[in-house]
């Protein structure tokens, strides 16, 4: 699981993730990123803004979105909010790949999305009043909440575009591992194309093109991400913290991180420090 993200079930023997939006003191941008997994955003409180390839979408309170696997998305939360996120990794549905390798999902009509909103506000009051035998009930909402979404969100079929975005995405996401365990090193573009055979030139434009982002900005947002998980819980320095991590200094770092968190580090030391 991502190291900014705030837990709100925190057994890993549960096939899936459950947390509070990181982004929820608002001023939060996140760019374009994508992963493997499957996720639900559902906003309890305020509002958020998604864009999904190039397309915008607002969601308010009481309402949800679905990020599917190597879907290219950005997060803009401008004010506060209460954001509950429902990550599910593809592999749970490993058996339904067989019949279409590339699994989407989509918002239904209301009373169908309703009862998915139900299923994972359900999940999430059960766990906080974590009466006996709460696991047993949590697993089996979220059980529920799979056989809703093969049953009445998946999309019969896809595009060919899509379909080859996504196995481009595939690619990219073997380089993306290779970052996030090297990025605190001297991870220059043409050191990364080397080690997987390709140009610097080409690599520079599969990122652009099938992610939207720039491979700079993707990898100064990955350390910030990482950084922020040191800061929050130790007492070290900024600028320490700035060089763990990859970043030439305090003010490389600082600049990256206003650009995603809307404030300076030492501010959200200061909030962050307060919820513990």
């Amino acid at each position: 699981m991502d190291s900014s993200h705030e837990m709100i079930i925190p057994n890993d023997n549960l096939p899936f993730k459950l947390f509070l939006f990181e982004g929820g003191e608002g001023k939060y941008k996140r760019a374009s990123h994508w992963h493997r997994s499957i996720e639900i955003f559902l906003v309890m409180e305020g509002k958020i803004d998604f864009y999904l390839g190039e397309n915008h979408f607002p969601i308010g309170e009481k309402d949800f979105i679905i990020v599917n696997s190597n879907e290219v998305h950005a997060i803009d939360a401008p004010l506060p909010n209460r954001t509950l996120v429902l990550q599910i990794p593809v592999q749970t549905f490993e058996v339904y790949l067989q019949e279409q390798p590339y699994l989407s999902f989509s918002r239904r009509s209301g009373e169908q999305n309703g009862k998915l909103m139900g299923l994972v506000m359900e999940m999430y009051r059960t766990y906080e009043r974590k009466t006996y035998a709460w696991e047993l009930k949590v697993n089996g909402l979220f059980e529920f909440v799979k056989y809703l979404l093969l049953t009445e969100f998946k999309d019969q079929a896809q595009a060919p575009d899509i379909i080859r975005q996504k196995i481009h995405l595939e690619k990219l996401s073997e380089i993306t591992e290779y970052m996030k365990n090297h990025y605190d090193e001297a991870l220059s573009l043409e050191k990364v194309a080397d080690r997987f055979g390709f140009s610097p030139t080409y690599l520079s434009r599969i990122f652009k093109r099938y992610a939207n982002i720039s491979y700079r900005d993707y990898l100064q947002d990955l350390r910030v991400e990482y950084a922020v998980k040191e800061m929050v819980h130790s007492a070290h320095e900024l600028g320490d913290i700035a060089v763990n991590h990859g970043f030439s200094d305090s003010r490389a770092f600082a600049k990256a991180f206003a650009k995603r968190y809307g404030c300076l580090p030492s501010e959200y030391r200061k909030r962050a420090r307060k919820c513990y």
